[in-house]
Order: structure tokens, then C-alpha cells, then sequence
């Protein structure tokens, strides 16, 4: 099977959760495959996959971490989506790498950066507390330089705030003072949807 029809038959698969179970081990396999598409469709499919069936993608999870050095910045963003979608099933089988995550908010790719927040929402919505003292991780992507990480960063305060609102309250100044500035219309909504979101808890 060439890359296409590989990469064709991920995307069936993709739509068929009825086989996912079954199908994690080939998927898995997938992740060594000489093409970077194929490699990147399996990171997150494997992630999907991971999120509803936790356990069975236990054994992958290093070899999934093992991608966050690849010098191939789809693959990282990938890997950091697929440890943010097991985590958010059951965060200590991705408890070991949590902390590695944090490099993330730096990258030099800003879909990287943007998969980094992803992450931290999805792993955020059922183990908030771990996230008190990396507050100001956040508050700088609120500043970034690309719309699309500034669009989605207020949203981890959302997610927090509805939980953890005591961990959004210092930044809600920081919040409101954006939501009335920055030049991007979807970034002063969801600002807004932030402080909501923590006022009203």
C-alpha cells in the first residue's frame, strides 16, 4: 500500500470508531512508518483513539512522547495533541511527560504552541489543580504573536475558570484589558468568555 492509500485508509478508519479498539495496535505500528504524513495522521488518530480507550494505548504512550524531539515540527505538534487527548482520559499515563510539555509554550512554531494549549485544555478538564503555578505560562501566550494562539489561550482560562476560578482571578485584569485592545475580534470574545467563566463560579 503507497502513502496514499495508507494515508486514505487512516481516514476511514478515523470515521469508524467501531473499530478503533481493535485497530490501536496497527496504528501504533504506523508511528515508524518512513513517511512524516503517515507518522503525523497515526499521532492523531492515536490520540483520539487514546482518549476513549486510555488503557489500550498505554504501551504507546513513550513512543508517542518519544516524537516531542522531533526536529519535524508537525510531528511535535502532533505528539503534544495525542498526549493532551490520553491525558485528558487519564492523566497519569501521561504524568511522567506533563512537565516536558511546558517547552511547547515557546516554540519556535506557532501551531506547536497552538497544539500546547490544546493539550493543556483537554488534560485541564479533568486535572485542573495541576496547573496552579504555571498561571503565567498562560498569561504570556495570551501575548503571542500569532492570532491563533492568542485566540485559543484565553480559552485555558475558561476551562480553568469554571473549575479553578481562584486560579484565573489575578489574571482577569489582564483578561479584561484585552478584550477591549487586541485587534483580533475572536480574541476579545473569548477573553470575555474567560472572565465569565471565573466570575460566575
Amino acid at each position: 500500500m503507497n502513502e496514499t492509500e495508507l494515508y486514505k485508509e487512516l481516514g476511514i478508519l478515523t470515521k469508524d470508531k467501531e473499530r478503533w479498539e481493535e485497530s490501536i495496535h496497527y496504528v501504533a505500528s504506523l508511528l515508524s512508518h518512513e513517511s512524516v504524513k503517515i507518522q503525523a495522521k497515526a499521532l492523531w488518530l492515536i490520540g483520539e483513539m487514546g482518549l476513549a480507550y486510555p488503557q489500550s494505548v498505554k504501551a504507546d504512550v513513550p513512543v508517542i512522547a518519544s516524537f516531542l524531539d522531533s526536529k519535524v515540527s508537525l510531528l511535535r505538534e502532533r505528539a503534544v495533541n495525542a498526549l493532551g487527548r490520553i491525558g485528558r482520559a487519564d492523566y497519569h499515563l501521561i504524568e511522567q511527560y506533563w512537565s516536558s510539555l511546558f517547552r511547547f509554550a515557546n516554540d519556535e512554531d506557532a501551531k506547536v504552541r497552538l497544539s500546547f494549549i490544546w493539550a493543556s485544555e483537554n488534560i485541564a478538564t479533568n486535572t485542573p489543580d495541576i496547573y496552579e503555578s504555571y498561571m503565567p505560562v498562560y498569561e504570556g501566550l495570551l501575548h503571542d504573536t500569532d492570532d491563533k494562539v492568542r485566540m485559543e489561550a484565553p480559552e485555558l482560562f475558561r476551562v480553568l475558570g469554571k473549575r479553578r476560578s481562584k486560579f484565573v482571578q489575578p489574571y482577569l485584569e489582564t483578561l479584561q484589558h484585552i478584550s477591549e485592545s487586541d485587534d483580533n475580534r475572536v480574541v476579545r470574545i473569548h477573553c470575555l468568555g474567560a472572565i465569565k467563566a471565573a466570575i460566575s463560579k
